[in-house]
């Protein structure tokens, strides 16, 4: 009974990964960029890369012919993470999953046998994984810059060449995204961020 319950919930995990839903864009994609974005899809979940550039992969399959954007590649890109995450939480061997696959979304040969690859050559690592943060669906920071400026005109500041500094965060979400995040921090702004890291680092120094 237990089995036949794991067996539903694993059918409805597979269900709301949207498969199915990006299936015409998946079967037109070349086998060769398939699995590189499968490799991708599992380096990043090992912690092995600090994300996959979907702008880049969207340029390389479009010189490919395939007709698509950087959004459905996010997208695509969402569903393959989602999907090895999946397989990974609940220890499927290549043939289980191909089974799984097959049994809730119609996917095309050609497909199912990158994935059947990719899972036989890296599954059983990425199913060992323990820890709190593996498999976890959360950011990571993987780079951070800092410049100081000169306001010549602000709303909110009545005198000019006030200093600022401006932040760039490069952040990557658990699906592989890079995305930058800047913004701009008075001085004493900056110190008190500043101040906080260093209490960071010392709680840290004590773990």
């Amino acid at each position: 009974m237990a089995a036949k319950s794991e067996e539903k919930m694993l059918e409805r995990e597979f269900s709301a990964l949207g498969f199915e839903k990006h299936g015409d864009v998946i079967k037109t994609l070349p086998p060769d960029l398939f699995a590189e974005l499968c490799q991708q899809s599992i380096r990043h979940l090992q912690h092995q890369s600090c994300g996959i550039d979907h702008t880049l992969l969207c340029e390389r399959l479009q010189a490919t012919g395939v007709k698509t954007n950087v959004e459905q590649v996010e997208k695509i890109v969402h569903v393959i993470t989602s999907l090895f995450r999946t397989a990974a939480k609940h220890k499927l061997s290549s043939e289980d999953l191909l089974s799984t696959i097959s049994a809730n979304v119609k996917v095309p040969k050609q497909i199912l046998q990158v994935i059947w690859h990719v899972w036989k050559e890296e599954g059983n690592r990425l199913s060992e994984l323990k820890g709190a943060r593996d498999l976890v669906p959360v950011g990571q920071l993987v780079d951070i810059q800092w410049k100081v400026g000169m306001a010549v005109s602000s709303d909110s500041c009545r005198s000019l060449n006030h200093p600022y500094v401006t932040l760039a965060l490069k952040v990557v979400d658990y699906t592989g995204k890079i995305t930058s995040k800047v913004f701009e921090l008075t001085i004493p702004e900056f110190q008190n961020f500043f101040k906080q890291f260093k209490e960071m680092s010392s709680v840290l120094e004590t773990v």
